[in-house]
């Protein structure tokens, strides 16, 4: 069995919310504080979901709610938490006081996202855009590009030569002249040619 729902929705009021159900909400709450939100609509007087309640309270009618365009610091904060928190946008909002989840959420998809790629940064990694394309040489510690260089003219490369055991430490499918310690391959293979005819060749 699923979950029962918050409030018989078949009797509540939907859409806008009016300035009487606003002040109904509000006196409610001063004398009782926020109790539970399931029971809160009927004895707050109210023809609307506890869910709809809750939200409304929350992120419109606190007193506490600081209104206005986010700080530079506020911003900066939200990339510092996120960096460390994720998209769990209740613990940011609990560090950062009047600000709700939700509207924190909506400003990270909205402005902080495109602040951080015009930056070069990736916003859910925060690293550089281009971090990827680096690795580190576990040799010297050094950075460099994965990708090898080919010279245009001869198609030699340009970057440093892979030695045997470079290959052994990587891991990488590696064959060598010396076929100590490896089973002998038995491969047959089959050519065909334009004529229809067949030739063997095993190595």
């Amino acid at each position: 069995m699923g979950r029962s729902p918050c409030c018989e929705k078949a009797h509540t009021n939907k859409g806008a919310w009016t300035k009487e159900e606003d002040q109904h909400l509000i006196d409610y709450i001063r004398k009782h504080g926020e109790g539970c939100w399931r029971s809160l609509p009927k004895a707050a007087g109210l023809l609307r979901c506890g869910k709809s309640c809750r939200l409304r309270w929350i992120n419109y009618l606190r007193p506490d709610l600081k209104r206005g365009n986010f700080t530079e610091e506020e911003v900066e904060l939200i990339i510092k938490l996120h960096s460390l928190l994720g998209n769990k946008w209740s613990l940011i909002a609990g560090r950062l006081p009047g600000r709700t989840d939700n509207e924190i959420k909506n400003y990270w998809n909205t402005h902080i996202k495109r602040k951080l790629l015009s930056r070069g940064i990736d916003p859910q990694s925060h690293r550089p855009i281009n971090a990827s394309a680096v690795v580190t040489d576990p040799k010297n510690n050094a950075a460099v590009n994965p990708k090898t260089e080919y010279s245009s003219d001869n198609g030699a490369a340009t970057s440093g030569t892979t030695t045997d055991e470079d290959l052994r430490q990587n891991g990488d499918c590696y064959h060598s002249n010396d076929n100590s310690g490896l089973e002998e391959l038995n491969l047959e293979l089959t050519l065909g040619s334009g004529s229809g005819s067949q030739r063997s060749f095993v190595p």
